[in-house]
């Protein structure tokens, strides 16, 4: 689809979601709703894949847990729950197969965020994160 195509069809947006979004040794997959790490799925349920999604927009930039509930959870005030904490350490369990359980850090004073190392993956995506499930 050429982008005059895509401007035609979206025509209120000036880019389109990227399928995939790259987080470390985690690639996030938005049309499988899961993220991969080498060629293993992670088995994200949708709220975790959201979290990890939303976090991975802006990796290193900590987001509190009220920005939190808005953007991945829609709620735009403070409820008496502890959902985000049982979700982050939903995903961290994930990651920690992998041993990347330490790149969903946190930040007592500033929230959330992705630890995303810059030095080269120690996993190969042979395909670029385009492989099939």
């Amino acid at each position: 689809m050429n982008s005059n195509a895509a401007s035609q069809i979206f025509p209120d947006s000036d880019t389109l979601i990227p399928r995939f979004r790259e987080a470390g040794d985690i690639i996030l997959d938005l049309f499988h709703r899961d993220g991969r790490v080498a060629d293993r799925w992670l088995s994200l349920h949708p709220r975790e894949f959201e979290l990890l999604w939303r976090l991975a927009e802006q990796p290193g930039e900590p987001m509190t847990r009220r920005e939190l509930l808005a953007d991945v959870w829609r709620i735009h005030f403070e409820p008496e729950t502890n959902s985000v904490a049982v979700h982050v350490a939903r995903v961290r369990a994930k990651l920690d197969a992998f041993g990347l359980a330490g790149m969903l850090a946190t930040d007592p004073e500033r929230g959330y965020f992705l630890d995303v190392p810059s030095e080269q993956s120690v996993f190969t995506f042979g395909d670029g994160g385009a492989g099939t499930r």
